[in-house]
């Protein structure tokens, strides 16, 4: 198991910063907004040869009337349950307020390594007014600016000097990812915590709560893979503050590095154009595709409404409807697991290899039978085909006169291809190529 700095404090004390410094890179949203980071957001940084997780968490604060303040306090406690230590961070501009006083206390209860950073320590001026924060009672503190990075190596070398061992296992490596997309307020962070059964992520009926990616690692029912939980996509001309910007981008990020994509559609909506963008998203990147109809609880239906709900997407999404479309319930757990089974075959049919003889002993009589139409007299003689060594399926055929396939028989191909061998819910490339 590898070691787990969790980084703890009020809102906008520079979590994140410090966070994105760690990592080296622009991972968590930083903003001059208090509240930015709600859920807890995990990356992986090192230190003088030494690998370690870093988990940054929501600003924890306590008498606001803020709907997610609650839900805050819940996830800053799981992460200080998984912790294997922690980073109390507090800001020399403020001061030492009471909320630091009752962090500090709610810290020390938790009996693990506990080290008091004071951040925007930017020059030796503001040294002297650090020094407030020993009414605490710690025997030392750690000054630094998680802005420039000045002062984190003296905290890295006793944070990892600590650690009760330091070997390091990345639980993400080599493992499937699969990214819930979808509009804001769709149900994507309630299907996260009803598939890990604890409350991985914030959940309030508030358009726009998850604002970064957040990755998790699912472990059940002989199923192990990366889950990626992202902000609702607007569109373009809906995102009118920066912050909501940022989120899209993490969420158009965490898709182009997905291996399946989960599109989560509303029922009570209907398949709208936001969805259709992100499928064509996915789509251009070759991702695994499944679509989950959300909140089908909530729906009137009759003997047909499934049939019909999934005849007008296929309708909508083009010519690549080969996907599966499930119609589920995240409040109630309806046919989640479903969702998983169906999410892991789409991962194996976009990793499936066929041998070359396998595909041409297939394809070859097909083409032989069916051959593309003749063009002023040249026929198109297909003499050979190979699949690409690609993380998507792509396939090239050899032929005489590559310049006279049309489009039409390039879909007839990709059409006989999923007869004879599946890749459901897969995108394929077709390439036909001169010998």
């Amino acid at each position: 198991m590898s070691n787990i700095v969790a980084i703890v404090g009020r809102p906008n004390v520079g979590k994140s910063t410090l966070f994105n410094r760690l990592l080296e890179r622009r991972e968590a949203i930083v903003d001059s907004t208090a509240g930015v980071t709600r859920d807890r957001h995990y990356g992986k940084s090192d230190w003088n040869g030494v690998d370690f997780t870093v988990i940054d968490t929501g600003g924890y604060d306590v008498g606001t009337d803020d709907v997610f303040e609650m839900e805050i306090r819940k996830q800053v406690q799981l992460a200080v349950d998984e912790a294997t230590s922690i980073i109390f961070m507090v800001n020399v501009e403020e001061g030492l307020t009471d909320t630091d006083q009752e962090i500090y206390e709610l810290l020390r209860k938790a009996n693990k390594p506990l080290y008091l950073v004071v951040n925007k320590v930017d020059s030796s001026k503001e040294e002297l007014p650090a020094t407030e924060f020993y009414q605490l009672g710690v025997e030392k503190y750690y000054t630094l600016s998680s802005a420039t990075g000045s002062g984190t190596g003296e905290l890295l070398d006793d944070v990892v000097k600590d650690f009760p061992t330091t070997d390091y296992k990345d639980p993400f490596e080599g493992l499937p990812k699969i990214t819930i997309a979808g509009r804001p307020n769709v149900g994507k962070s309630t299907l996260t915590n009803a598939l890990l059964d604890v409350e991985r992520n914030i959940v309030t009926d508030i358009a726009g709560t998850t604002r970064d990616s957040i990755q998790t690692l699912y472990n059940k029912f002989g199923h192990e893979f990366v889950l990626v939980d992202t902000a609702g996509m607007r569109r373009k001309s809906k995102v009118n503050e920066d912050l909501e910007f940022y989120s899209v981008m993490r969420s158009i990020r965490s898709i182009e590095f997905s291996d399946v994509v989960i599109i989560m559609v509303d029922a009570t909506l209907g398949w709208e154009s936001q969805d259709m963008n992100i499928f064509g998203l996915a789509q251009k990147n070759r991702k695994g595709i499944v679509i989950l109809v959300n909140k089908w609880d909530l729906v009137e239906k009759d003997t047909n409404s499934t049939r019909d709900f999934e005849a007008a997407i296929k309708n909508k999404i083009g010519q690549f409807t080969d996907i599966p479309i499930l119609f589920v319930s995240a409040l109630t757990k309806q046919r989640i697991l479903k969702a998983v089974e169906v999410a892991m075959e789409v991962y194996n049919d976009r990793a499936k290899k066929i041998k070359t003889s396998r595909l041409n002993e297939v394809m070859l009589p097909v083409f032989e039978a069916l051959p593309p139409p003749a063009i002023k007299g040249k026929y198109v003689k297909i003499k050979y085909c190979v699949q690409l060594p690609t993380p998507s399926p792509q396939f090239v055929f050899f032929c005489n006169l590559p310049q006279y396939v049309k489009e039409p028989y390039k879909r007839f191909t990709e059409n006989q291809l999923r007869k004879h061998f599946g890749f459901t819910g897969v995108p394929i490339e077709v390439y036909f190529r001169q010998k």
